[in-house]
């Protein structure tokens, strides 16, 4: 079960009464985020902190330096990453998948304004077609990053190495393959670091996007649970063999237990941690919210906390 202790709680609770003197705003939302939301702290995870909050002199809009659209603030273990009611709106209008995880957290540090109705209204209105390239890219770009094998190039570009040559590397490209010799200096190769962690960040976000795209070619678009557990024991079964709901699970279980930094190599697969690049809009896109309703529940959030 999702929890943190009484002592983390009042923790939180001080540093986030701290940043609203210091900053002149109402923290009006308080939320974990990252693996205590989702279900897989392990004995060293941090505590990561997302917030709404509303200025308390609501005429700082109207002048020409507003207020700050973001808090980003670290003390210790602690990480806060705080969004203002207009930014955090605007999020939800891009069915922004931080700004709806935020909604559907399962531990609330504060809750001045009741997110309920706001979060069943988004899971009902978000674009399913945002979400999936969201997840898309997270499982990807991680894949590429801490999986793959790969040069990188002067500017930083990575290349994942598909073989190896006496005289060269064949490596990927976003529009295939090409060949880079071995001497050329603009490019070195590098380590990459196949970490419990890494790979239960690319399985979770690739069985999302999975699931999201196959719940909704079956006419649901299905909204996969954010703690992953639940995820792997109630919703996983539908779309995915047992094999890899296993091998999934069991990353989660040794990152829960402290080995989340351990090597272990690739326990994902290329082909997995890239699901399709294009899937059908006529099929997965819709409007997402209604700007006019977010505008309400705005309102609502400024009138929790004034």
């Amino acid at each position: 079960m999702t929890s943190v202790s009484a002592a983390i709680r009042a923790t939180v609770d001080d540093h986030l009464t701290a940043i609203e003197r210091d900053r002149d705003v109402w923290v009006a939302l308080a939320v974990a985020h990252g693996s205590h939301a989702w279900g897989a702290a392990g004995p060293d995870s941090d505590y990561d902190v997302r917030f709404v909050y509303v200025p308390t002199d609501l005429r700082r809009y109207a002048h020409l330096e507003g207020p700050p659209e973001t808090i980003v603030e670290t003390d210790g273990e602690f990480e806060y990453q705080g969004w203002d009611v207009r930014t955090f709106a605007r999020l939800l209008a891009d069915s922004n998948d931080g700004a709806i995880d935020l909604l559907r957290s399962p531990i609330r540090y504060r809750t001045a304004f009741d997110p309920t109705d706001l979060g069943a209204y988004v899971e009902r209105a978000y674009n399913p077609m945002d979400l999936y390239h969201t997840w898309r890219g997270i499982a990807t770009n991680n894949y590429r990053k801490y999986l793959s094998h790969h040069l990188v190039r002067s500017d930083d570009e990575l290349f994942p190495i598909l073989e190896v040559c006496d005289d060269e590397y064949v490596v990927e490209t976003d529009d295939g393959t090409t060949t880079v010799a071995a001497d050329d200096d603009r490019f070195r190769e590098t380590r990459t670091r196949p970490t419990v962690k890494r790979n239960l960040v690319i399985a979770r976000a690739a069985m999302a996007a999975r699931y999201l795209k196959a719940t909704g070619d079956r006419g649901d678009h299905d909204l996969p649970a954010l703690e992953f557990e639940s995820f792997l024991t109630e919703q996983a079964p539908a779309v995915f063999n047992a094999d890899r709901i296993e091998r999934a699970r069991d990353l989660l279980e040794r990152k829960r237990t402290g080995e989340g930094d351990e090597r272990i190599g690739d326990a994902i697969g290329r082909a997995f941690a890239h699901p399709p690049r294009e899937i059908d809009p006529d099929v997965h896109a819709r409007a997402g919210p209604d700007p006019d309703r977010l505008d309400g529940f705005v309102d609502e959030l400024i009138a929790a906390v004034r």
